[in-house]
């Protein structure tokens, strides 16, 4: 069947009902997919802020007029008009399956662009000797697109995703461009800054490309000469960077992201005072990520214990106020943190907003909910109910460890921080 062709609306003509595509990029638009029916007025204001002259719609597939036609045209009988109302549960069930929908499609719309900018490292990691030039312009555009979004919302929460979201060996560099990102907005750093930042850290361990696969990573059984020529893929990543013709900016981070601000780092042993303010952030976040997401998975701390051990251990290592803002903006429990409630039930941390970070948002074992259909609870509009404190994976009863899924490796992604609706305002939902 042949489909009919598809017509054009002004986006103030737009309705509940309408079958609509954009015409765009995944990441200009803050939909996870690109064609559906618009059914809020929430949609249809986004897609208004979007800036569209116009936006193409398929009738054949759209609900409109037959919504309007009941809406309008058809006057209910005295027989209609004595049916029941909807009960409260019956409310009840269906806002919860609409926030459900809603969290699923901002959660698949995180993971989808992250797998992308996975996979476009990846690809332009590929082709860094035979086409710096494009190398270079497809990291430009893919830390462009991250600010974005970034620099877009109002307030930007930190968002746990699911180990699958993208390409596994691209995961670490693309987690310290992300969180680097959203520190350096913590810090108010100017959009300059902020571009040479994420190019920076998108490709801080760039050298590694020339090291062979056994000496990409160390390990406790690595000898003094693996780990000498593992330290040399900091000067493989300043010639590539060269290479790729990187902004002097660029280039220093790439040198300095092994530095310390005590001067224990390499290659150059140099201390805080001698280090970039953007150097300091990459710094932090990579060591950061490596202790949550270290080759050996048996090795991984929880990122509550990282944020510990970065604050205790290796408080030296960083300049105070790059730590404190990290530490901030993290909060005491970072998503992927397990941790155990005020009421005794267990909850992962999915999400952290660096403005309230003592009030994540929590995913709460309750074996009356499947976890498919489990709600992500913001804690702050939570009165009665906190955090007590932070758990390994391996404390967790089987049952709340099968439902909650602790990630072994972690992956950020950003979110808006704000709930279109506030759970607390509106249903019980697993908290009963």
């Amino acid at each position: 069947m042949t489909e009919a062709h598809p017509q054009f609306v002004s986006p103030a003509d737009l309705q509940i009902g309408m079958y609509i595509y954009l015409d765009m990029g995944w990441m200009e638009h803050p939909f996870p997919v690109n064609s559906f029916e618009v059914r809020t007025q929430e949609q249809i204001q986004k897609l208004r802020e979007l800036g569209l002259q116009k936006i193409r719609y398929a009738p054949e597939k759209s609900h409109l007029n037959k919504a309007n036609a009941e809406a309008s045209s058809v006057k209910p009988s005295s027989q209609e008009a004595s049916q029941p109302q909807e009960s409260a549960e019956e409310l009840a069930l269906k806002q919860r399956r609409a926030l459900l929908h809603q969290q699923q499609a901002s959660l698949l719309q995180a993971e989808k662009q992250f797998g992308h900018a996975t996979q476009e490292f990846k690809h332009l990691t590929e082709i860094v000797h035979a086409q710096p030039q494009l190398a270079r312009e497809s990291a430009t555009k893919l830390v462009q697109g991250m600010l974005e979004g970034i620099l877009n919302e109002e307030e930007s929460a930190i968002r746990l995703l699911s180990e699958k979201a993208g390409e596994k060996t691209a995961l670490h560099s693309v987690n310290v461009t992300l969180i680097s990102l959203l520190l350096g907005k913590v810090l108010e750093l100017s959009k300059e800054d902020m571009l040479e930042l994420g190019i920076g850290a998108l490709l801080h361990d760039v050298g590694k490309m020339e090291l062979p696969d056994r000496l990409r990573w160390l390990d406790e059984h690595s000898s003094a000469a693996e780990r000498q020529l593992y330290q040399s893929h900091v000067a493989h990543g300043v010639n590539i960077a060269r290479k790729l013709q990187l902004s002097s900016h660029a280039m220093l981070l790439i040198a300095q992201h092994h530095e310390y601000a005590d001067g224990s780092g390499y290659p150059g042993h140099i201390s805080g005072e001698k280090m970039t303010v953007l150097s300091r952030i990459i710094s932090l976040v990579n060591r950061f990520d490596n202790l949550c997401n270290p080759i050996n998975v048996a090795h991984a701390i929880t990122p509550h214990e990282a944020l510990s051990q970065l604050f205790t251990k290796s408080k030296t290592q960083s300049d105070t106020q790059t730590l404190t803002a990290f530490i901030k903006m993290m909060g005491i429990y970072p998503p992927g943190s397990v941790v155990q409630l005020s009421d005794e039930r267990y909850a992962l941390v999915v999400s952290v907003n660096s403005e309230r970070p003592i009030k994540p948002k929590v995913i709460i074992h309750d074996p009356s909910i499947p976890p498919e259909e489990a709600l992500v609870i913001n804690l702050e509009h939570e009165t009665s109910i906190g955090i007590r404190r932070s758990l390994k994976p391996i404390q967790l009863p089987k049952a709340a460890y099968d439902y909650l899924s602790p990630r072994k490796r972690l992956c950020y992604f950003f979110e808006r921080a704000t709930d279109p609706l506030s759970l607390a305002n509106h249903m019980k939902g697993p908290l009963s």
